[in-house]
């Protein structure tokens, strides 16, 4: 395979640091016109380093994931509608499990007009939104702290968690596959999703359409073992079908 230019290299760091990148703006950044770039583009997606999407590109997913900070600027919108639909259905007076992720942390902040939660989480960013509001109790998994996203992940976690039979689990996941495999890429990380799924009444699931088109290693189960499934829009036809088949109730976050 042939190295890549200085600009397609540029353009790769781009996409590693921020997530989505746009025709328009590496046009502008590198001075040259769009087809130049539409160009550099089709030839990343063709050695598979990146994804297309209508203007633009992301890093193509499969045993990597993105960096935590290009995931807080993916979907932002999207995520934050997510976060105030799967809140909605968590009511006052409630005990919830909260793993790790970008999503995750938006229904966290939506949680923050809440009454009489006890929220537990192995998330040390879902701690720091939480904290200060008395009417919250928090709770922190122990174990070790991952530094790239403040995630708590190993044993440790995992024992911890099992200790509690809380009303909700809240997750995400980072790819969902057209059979309904929720998919991961640190099997750490599972271990602890998956206990925080099998120590709750219900378990609701967050997710934005971007993860229908990825795809990582590492199963964490399925959506039929959820009970409530909130993205942004419609998902396939497959997975609909799945989710009525099994009787997991798919919220669509609307605008707001």
């Amino acid at each position: 395979m042939d190295l890549l230019t200085p600009r397609q290299t540029d353009i790769v760091g781009l996409a590693k640091s921020e997530g989505r990148i746009s025709v328009e703006g590496l046009a502008e950044r590198f001075k040259v016109t769009p087809q130049t770039i539409r160009k550099d583009l089709n030839d990343l997606c063709e050695r598979g380093v990146l994804q297309r999407f209508h203007g633009g590109a992301v890093l193509a997913s499969g045993i990597a994931n993105f960096g935590y900070e290009a995931r807080r600027k993916l979907a932002t919108e999207e995520k934050r509608r997510i976060g105030l639909r799967a809140a909605s259905l968590i009511p006052d007076g409630s005990s919830l499990l909260i793993n790790i992720g970008t999503t995750t942390e938006q229904v966290a902040v939506a949680l923050r007009n809440k009454q009489g939660l006890l929220a537990i989480t192995n998330n040390v960013n879902v701690v720091n939104i939480l904290q200060g509001y008395e009417r919250i109790e928090v709770i922190i998994a122990g174990g070790v702290v991952r530094h790239l996203d403040g995630g708590v992940v190993g044993e440790a976690a995992v024992d911890f968690i099992r200790q509690f039979k809380v009303d909700y689990a809240v997750i995400g996941t980072s790819a969902i596959d057209e059979d309904g495999t929720l998919l991961d890429f640190d099997y750490r990380e599972v271990k602890v999703a998956q206990a925080i799924m099998n120590c709750a009444r219900k378990s609701i699931l967050v997710a934005d359409s971007m993860k229908f088109e990825r795809t990582a290693p590492v199963r964490i189960g399925h959506i039929s073992q959820l009970d409530y499934f909130v993205t942004d829009t419609p998902p396939p036809a497959r997975l609909h079908d799945i989710c009525r088949d099994s009787e997991v109730r798919v919220e669509i976050a609307g605008e707001s």
